[in-house]
């Protein structure tokens, strides 16, 4: 089989390696669909600071099961199957609690560990999630990102009568925003990419605000007569876009703020930006217990996944993928991977 590991920032290879067996309790899953997430942009570039190389990226995975282990009953060779990003233990205090995702020694796949970029790989039975034989792999690719998008709009708790404010119309904006209208609110998506905000209106936005031509904070005062807004959700994630949004006015007293990147650099936050408003800031990271809901939203047709790629490569010419990382094209949304024959 193929498989493309990064060996270093902006380096990678195509190997040819023996196909593996899968253990007793595990799973060989043939690859169909991998999205192409911003911290795979990451992992490439050498931007990560936690990066280990070498590494085969890729999170958002789905496939087929090829073959089974002797104890595996959940799944059988022939299954379509979405691949769980997390690697947790089974037994620490947070697993227990159903927060599998922040387990004390909770792995990434495509980060911590090898990921999805190979036409084969192994995984235990408890990290796959059936699909309907029906759904075509290269829109299964979607559900980890919509799988985040309902996790962290439940870790803010977001309710119908909420007024939100989505900072970044990217993948993960637009699914955010997706999410929240499902939920019934309002939505305010702020961008400086004038075809993201394009489409964050067709997938429902109510209110729209490029931010590098318009005054985000005088917006956000306009929309909500001065009130401002009860969620936040920053997905730019950009040096300091976490000061942006506790700017006053931009956030309710009360409201609850969530700020979804990894950005290392310092912020100009205080304790009394947070306090004298009692505002809640709320830690997201990838998800759990989403899977199963996210493929029942997809079954029913809940997203609307038409814009959401705007490029198809097929593994045969990763290439392209590494070039659209080092140069991405005009009005570049989101890449996916397609393995094979996708029948």
């Amino acid at each position: 089989m193929k498989e493309v590991v990064i060996t270093a920032p902006r380096q990678y290879e195509m190997r040819d390696v023996p196909a593996p067996k899968p253990g007793s309790d595990e799973v060989l899953i043939q690859m169909k669909a991998a999205g192409v997430c911003g911290s795979d942009f990451h992992l490439f570039l050498g931007e990560n600071p936690n990066a280990v190389y070498p590494r085969i990226p890729g999170h958002e995975n789905a496939g087929l099961v090829v073959e089974v282990g002797q104890n595996v009953t959940s799944v059988k060779a022939g299954d379509h199957v979405v691949v769980d990003l997390v690697v947790s233990c089974g037994h620490c205090p947070q697993w227990l609690k159903g927060r599998r995702n922040i387990c004390q020694t909770v792995k990434a796949r495509g980060a911590a560990i090898d990921g999805g970029w190979r036409e084969y790989f192994t995984v235990p039975e408890n990290e796959v999630f059936l699909l309907p034989p029906d759904m075509p792999f290269r829109d299964a690719a979607l559900i980890e990102p919509f799988a985040i998008g309902g996790h962290c709009t439940a870790r803010a708790q977001v309710t119908k009568e909420d007024l939100v404010l989505v900072l970044g119309s990217g993948t993960i904006g637009t699914v955010i925003l997706q999410t929240c209208k499902q939920l019934g609110c309002k939505v305010i998506c702020a961008d400086i990419n004038d075809s993201s905000l394009e489409r964050a209106q067709r997938y429902g936005a109510d209110f729209v605000i490029n931010t590098k031509k318009e005054d985000l904070l005088n917006r956000v005062q306009e929309i909500t007569e001065r009130a401002g807004v009860d969620v936040v959700f920053d997905s730019a994630c950009y040096p300091g876009s976490l000061t942006t949004v506790l700017q006053q006015g931009i956030p309710a007293n009360g409201a609850r703020i969530v700020p979804m990147g990894f950005c290392t650099e310092a912020e100009a936050i205080t304790q009394a930006m947070i306090n004298v408003r009692e505002l809640s800031i709320i830690g997201s990271r990838m998800s759990s217990g989403q899977f199963e809901p996210t493929i029942v939203k997809f079954q029913h047709k809940e997203f609307e996944l038409k814009g959401m790629v705007s490029h198809y490569i097929p593994f045969d010419h990763i290439d392209q993928v590494f070039e659209h990382m080092q140069h991405p094209v005009k009005d570049m949304k989101k890449m996916v991977i397609l393995f094979g024959d996708q029948t």
